[in-house]
């Protein structure tokens, strides 16, 4: 059992946040927009980001010899040749990799304007999933708030949260809901 995160002004709801052991690889998901070329695995711990790696593989296939310039060369390619943005990500714990999208699938994402946030926010999402930081929240109810041990009673349940900050904000605004829905029918 976890800590209550939050609860309402009134003390009858509560909201709990709890790690999603069964979270999916949101790589899995068919609307990821962003390639993902897998640079070093840490010799074979971690599989690679994608299997694929989009459609500029074979340029970093020939490219990936040079672990000097190789990454440098390559974010130069994708801007100069196609117009589009590399990000790199080195996490902790996770392969090192290189996210991608060309500047024609830029512009069909949201016509090229925030595109380096979108590439971020698949790779922090990516990150968070392989780090195990994925959450869920559980909303309780008690009808005695005053009592020494309230008996708490399952209300909601919603999983798949990437990153703790989302969670937690997830959490409380669902906090927030069942407490307004519950003032609102006491009235």
């Amino acid at each position: 059992m976890s800590e209550a995160l939050a609860t309402s002004e009134d003390g009858r709801f509560r909201v709990r946040l709890v790690h999603d052991e069964h979270a999916e690889n949101p790589r899995r998901d068919a609307d990821t927009e962003v390639h993902v070329l897998t640079i070093d695995t840490h010799l074979g711990q971690y599989g690679p980001v994608d299997p694929n790696g989009g459609p500029l593989a074979h340029i970093w296939r020939r490219l990936a010899w040079n672990c000097w310039k190789g990454v440098e060369t390559f974010e130069r390619y994708v801007r100069i040749m196609h117009g589009g943005i590399v990000l790199e990500s080195a996490p902790e714990k996770g392969p090192r990799s290189l996210w991608y999208v060309t500047g024609e699938e830029a512009r069909a994402i949201d016509g090229g304007l925030l595109t380096e946030g979108y590439v971020e926010a698949e790779m922090q999402e990516y990150e968070a999933w392989v780090s195990g930081d994925v959450w869920g929240f559980v909303v309780e109810q008690t009808d005695d708030p005053e009592a020494d041990e309230p008996e708490w009673e399952h209300v909601d349940t919603c999983h798949g949260f990437y990153g703790g900050p989302y969670a937690r904000a997830q959490a409380r605004e669902a906090l927030r809901f069942y407490a307004a829905q519950s003032a609102g029918t006491s009235s």
